[in-house]
């Protein structure tokens, strides 16, 4: 039986027959990324130290305040995660108003509050319409300098990390970055312990603990707040004064040693250690290294590098033991910046019958990587898609506020990024390699699998990449 709908359907299959069906499987070519082009950024300091940046940006009614303070988890000393402990109570009661009188509060302004700490800071972030903002950085100064630190929420909050450390340890992933970070980094460099510490650690938090350290770690010497929105200079400076005027440095400052102090981490040659999930039906790899400082002159070859190598999607190892094996649903690899250089991390989970082959995949990437020239058409790939992800990180209040955030961390302005895209844009062939052979060494890396032993043990012995160990799930 004919009719429209049959005289259509045919006319569609007439047409993805002929000239149209190459043009909708031709991909469009990709035409030059614009240029970067930051803020302006303002700058004064309050009579107490701290330093407070603004980025007016009057194209919504919004306003992102960012206020930083140097520490985080690099002052934790001999309790690990006493840092994150505390920047997650922030917020648990402050000022006379439990969490849930200052949730309410927050939304009758239609405020968003985020208090965290990483391993360099402590971060406190609220966002609100231009109108409410005033009163909502009110509560993020109640939250910094009057939080109440009451026994009971510390003792609750103390449980939920417990059980949370606890479950960790049956989360093969968690177990992998936990092992790969004591294997890198030894006794006695910040980054050994985990940053939301250990069970006996969490334990010996209390409320007087909390309310001490954070006494003498919320220091507004060490302290920058930043203003990015619809906000000028000078309701900026009325508005930090107003909210942030009283804070007094401790008489007692928690130490912070500066990044230059901590030694390089070591690289032994590599090594294999494995940890035993009897049963499990994947197998989770992850292989690290000590990594680089973010202001080596080689930071944009490094970048494409790993762009290249598992930074994408389209990335080698994500597109040989995803899309052309299916060993994984992802796998990736990146360096992790920071004052104290992070590690280099790859990983991917793969079934259990294909580890010994990934793994001799990830190591015939790196290898490559070092021996042959990467082809044009990748190069171009990954430095437009690193230019193209920074240039969207522009695009709302808090991603601004994350970017100075970020470059400040290491003592760096805004106008730094375009000179480094503009470098990203220029990395060649021979750059790609160079930096390649002077930062990763497939000759010196930690690899941590955890995963069924009984299985995966014979074959990657077989595999012959390093000695290999036996640890438990917290890499002992």
């Amino acid at each position: 039986m004919s009719g429209p709908r049959t005289t259509a359907l045919a006319l569609w299959v007439g047409l993805l027959s002929g000239p149209l069906a190459a043009q909708v499987t031709t991909a469009p070519a990709l035409g030059p990324a614009p240029r970067l082009v930051v803020p302006a950024v303002q700058r004064f300091a309050l009579p107490n130290g701290l330093r407070v940046e603004v980025v007016e940006r009057h194209e919504v009614p919004l306003v992102q305040a960012a206020l930083r303070v140097r520490g985080g988890g690099r002052l934790d000393g001999n309790m690990p995660g006493l840092a994150t402990f505390t920047a997650d109570m922030l917020d648990e009661g402050v000022a006379g108003r439990d969490a849930f009188a200052l949730a309410a509060e927050l939304e009758s302004l239609g405020a968003q509050l985020r208090t965290t700490a990483s391993w360099e800071t402590f971060a406190l972030d609220v966002n609100a319409p231009t109108r409410t903002f005033g009163r909502a950085l009110g509560v993020l100064a109640d939250v910094a300098l009057r939080p109440s630190f009451a026994s009971t929420d510390v003792n609750r909050q103390r449980q939920l990390r417990l059980a949370r450390l606890l479950q960790a340890r049956d989360e093969p992933e968690d177990v992998a970055r936990l092992v790969l970070v004591r294997t890198v980094y030894g006794e006695g460099h910040p980054y050994h312990q985990p940053l939301t510490g250990d069970s006996a650690a969490t334990v010996a938090l209390d409320s007087a603990t909390v309310r001490d350290f954070w006494a003498r770690a919320a220091d507004p010497r060490r302290a920058t707040l930043y203003l990015v929105g619809d906000v000028t200079p000078a309701a900026a400076r009325q508005l930090a004064t107003q909210a942030f005027g009283g804070w007094k440095p401790p008489s007692a400052p928690v130490p912070l040693a500066p990044p230059t102090s901590v030694a390089e981490a070591p690289r032994p040659a590599t090594h294999l250690v494995l940890v035993d999930k009897p049963g499990a039906v994947q197998s989770v790899i992850i292989i690290g290294a000590p990594g680089v400082a973010r202001t080596s002159p080689d930071y944009p070859a490094i970048m494409v590098m790993s762009t290249l190598l598992g930074g994408s999607f389209s990335s080698r190892l994500n597109d040989i033991l995803r899309e052309q094996k299916g060993f994984t649903y992802g796998a990736r690899a990146t360096y992790q910046w920071r004052p104290v250089p992070g590690p280099f991390v790859a990983m991917a989970s793969v079934r259990t019958d294909v580890t010994d082959s990934s793994l001799a995949i990830f190591f015939q990437e790196f290898t490559r990587l070092r021996t042959e020239p990467v082809t044009p058409v990748e190069l171009e790939r990954a430095r437009q898609y690193l230019v193209l992800g920074t240039l969207a990180d522009f695009e709302a209040d808090a991603q601004v506020a994350e970017q100075l955030t970020s470059l400040d961390e290491f003592g760096l302005p805004l106008a730094t990024l375009p000179a480094e895209l503009d470098a990203m844009r220029r990395v060649t062939v021979a750059e790609v390699q160079r930096a390649t052979e002077a930062h990763l060494d497939p000759a010196h890396l930690s690899v941590v699998v955890v995963g069924d032993l009984a299985t995966i043990r014979p074959s990657i012995e077989r595999l012959g990449l390093g000695p290999i160990e036996v640890r438990d799930v917290e890499g002992r």
